[in-house]
Formats: structure tokens, sequence, C-alpha cells
């Protein structure tokens, strides 16, 4: 049986935050198949997702934000402390507590992808009607519109959502791991079944 080179087999966390609508979800998706294709296993957190089970319950105040953000940033530093690789998609809106689970995880092991996408283009997406029910009052305490998003000062990466597709910006962040020696490169065939 084919084992993984362990020079490939540190923990990492790979943390997308940008605005409801930026393309988050969509760009670590396409960034779970990638790494998956190097046979690497990978646990997705997806903001939406955690909020309906790990989260359930808490609402949209400053404090029940963080409380979501540092339970994501719990379970991401254990799978990291463990090894595993992990990718959280989450709006984060405040830096102090993305900084705080940053500080979770050994250094070199969590990068913070941040979704540059201009908010009109975030309006002009917005698959689930969000914006428009904010812009309307029907929403309250909406991030961008009547609430703050405060943008990564040193994200490893930022991507732009507008110039590039998804795939386009999944290779990117692929790169950045395999040049700092966090992901293999090759993209190795599935083993044969034996019968």
């Amino acid at each position: 049986m084919e084992t993984p080179d362990r020079r490939y087999a540190q923990g990492v966390c790979i943390w997308f935050t940008g605005l409801s609508a930026s393309g988050k979800s969509t760009t670590a998706e396409m960034l779970e198949r990638l790494v998956l294709e190097r046979r690497r296993r990978v646990t997705m957190l997806d903001g939406d997702v955690v909020r309906t089970n790990l989260s359930k319950g808490l609402g949209f105040s400053k404090e029940d934000r963080d409380l979501n953000i540092r339970r994501i940033g719990f379970v991401a530093s254990e799978i990291v402390r463990h090894g595993g690789f992990v990718v959280c998609a989450a709006i984060s809106p405040y830096r102090a507590v993305r900084d705080e689970v940053r500080g979770m995880m050994e250094k070199g092991r969590f990068i913070e992808v941040y979704v540059d996408t201009p908010i009109r283009v975030c309006e002009q997406r917005d698959p689930k009607g969000l914006y428009v029910q904010a812009r309307q009052g029907r929403l309250k305490g909406f991030t961008g519109i009547d609430d703050p998003y405060e943008p990564p000062l040193q994200a490893e990466i930022t991507l732009d959502t507008v110039a590039n597709s998804e795939e386009e910006n999944a290779r990117l962040i692929l790169d950045y791991l395999i040049q700092r020696g966090l992901l293999d490169g090759d993209i190795r065939a599935p083993s044969p079944k034996v019968p």
C-alpha cells in the first residue's frame, strides 16, 4: 500500500474570508477537488453548514458571530494539530477574531485567503436575496450593509473573483501550497484495486 510522503502530511488550515456571495464557498469547493486529486484528505467547514449544525441557535450579534468563528477555529485547529488539511469558508467579518483563530495554530499552518469581491458584484450575484432584504431594511445587521466587514491587513493570499474564475483562483492557492511544501504537486493515479 502506498504511503503519503511525510513532508506533505502536516496540518494546514486554508481560511477563506469575504463578503456574502463573494465566491468563498465556490472557490473552496474547487480547491477541495484539486487537493483530493493529490490524494490528500480534506475536511470542509462551510460557514452556512456550521451555523446549521455546530452553531445552531446563535444569532448575528457581534458576540454570536465571534463565538461562531471561534467554534469553527477550534475545530479547524484540532484537525490541523492532528495533521489534517482543513478548508474553512466563513464571512468572519471581524479582524480580531480571525487573528485569534490564527493564534490557535502553529505558525505557518493558518493560510488566510481574502476573497476580495466588490460589494456591488456580491449584490449582483446575491443567490439568496439577502442583499435585497438588507437594502429594504428587512434584514438587520447584514455584513457590508449595516454591519462592518474588516478586510485582512496581511492575508497570505488575496483573490480577485472578477478577473479570475473560481478554478483559476483555486489553482493560485494550490500553487502557493505546493511552493511552500504544504502539498505534493504531483497528481497520482489511484492505486490499483486488489481483488
